[in-house]
């Protein structure tokens, strides 16, 4: 491995941030081959320097997995389940990292669900005080009225507390039904849900687009990519995690695919293969819901084709 920064390897490491890395060599908590060091711009060769802080030996991150799925409605992102209904993880049944999901969506709940073996940035990206805002766009019944939104976002009771959304709009009326664009900083037991019924709105879909800024936009049902060093770099900032201003995500400019008619519901968990069976990509027609022909996504007005 070629030489790099001491405070970039130890933000690598995940042991904290590069800015507060900084702090720790200056305050001389940092050795490098039992020798303190307090300079920085310190360069290492990770592969035979040891380094430590506070006594504590670092180690040189291992590679991590990091993929995107566009969770269907109809299954848990649990683990597993008693209940023995469909998870999330079987739609990743090649993938070989122990991943596991960031946070939770409802079983009825589609869209975006990041899963990685990156137990950091998933700690980060799913505990409150680092303020990661969580984007979901709801169909209520009817045409909710202004005074609704507004109550969402100045605070209504729950059983379990106070909560609040951050931002409360429109995002599209349909022909007897109504988007809205829910963005809440937490990720409480069906928050969304709970915020909706506490002012009087019936939620009828339920639908994450992008999760960090990371959109499912290309992806269908079911189906799962990669993350591109990119993303998983701009997630890292917006927790602290890596240096530099965390670049903001796309808008959420798509509602989701069109729902299935007439006993077509979401499509089923993969089955096993026999060993050596090839892996399945974003493009495979198993991940369509139905089997049927993908109606493309409608933007919204005003975006971009």
């Amino acid at each position: 491995m070629a030489e790099q920064r001491l405070q970039k390897f130890l933000a690598g490491a995940g042991v904290t941030s590069r800015r507060k890395a900084e702090e720790l060599i200056l305050a001389g908590r940092v050795t490098v081959n039992q020798q303190r060091v307090t300079t920085l711009g310190t360069k290492i060769d990770p592969d035979r320097d040891l380094v430590t802080v506070d006594g504590a030996l670092v180690s040189a991150p291992e590679e991590r997995a990091y993929y995107l799925l566009y969770k269907p409605s109809g299954c848990v992102t649990t683990a597993a389940d008693p209940e023995g209904r469909p998870t999330a993880l079987q739609y990743l049944r090649d993938v070989r990292a122990r991943v596991f999901p960031v946070g939770r969506l409802d079983y009825d709940a589609e869209g975006a669900l990041l899963l990685t073996d990156d137990g950091e940035l998933a700690n980060r990206l799913a505990h409150p005080r680092y303020g990661h805002r969580r984007v979901y766009l709801v169909k209520v019944k009817g045409d909710p009225a202004a005074e609704a939104l507004e109550r969402m976002k100045s605070g209504v009771r729950l059983e379990d507390g106070p909560a609040r959304a951050l931002e409360v709009s429109v995002h599209e009326h349909a022909e007897k039904n109504v988007w809205i664009r829910v963005v809440v900083g937490e990720g409480r037991f069906h928050l969304v849900k709970r915020l909706c019924e506490a002012v009087g709105l019936q939620v009828q879909r339920l639908f994450r687009p992008e999760f960090g800024g990371i959109t499912v936009d290309g992806l269908r049902p079911g189906t799962f990519r990669a993350l591109t060093a990119g993303e998983v770099h701009a997630l890292r900032q917006r927790v602290g995690l890596a240096s530099g201003t965390a670049v903001p995500g796309p808008a959420a400019a798509m509602l989701p695919k069109a729902a299935r008619r007439h006993g077509h519901g979401p499509p089923p968990p993969p089955t096993p293969r026999p060993a050596g069976g090839g892996r399945e990509v974003a493009g495979d027609d198993r991940g369509s819901p139905g089997g049927g022909r993908e109606e493309r996504p409608r933007p919204r007005a005003g975006s971009r084709p």
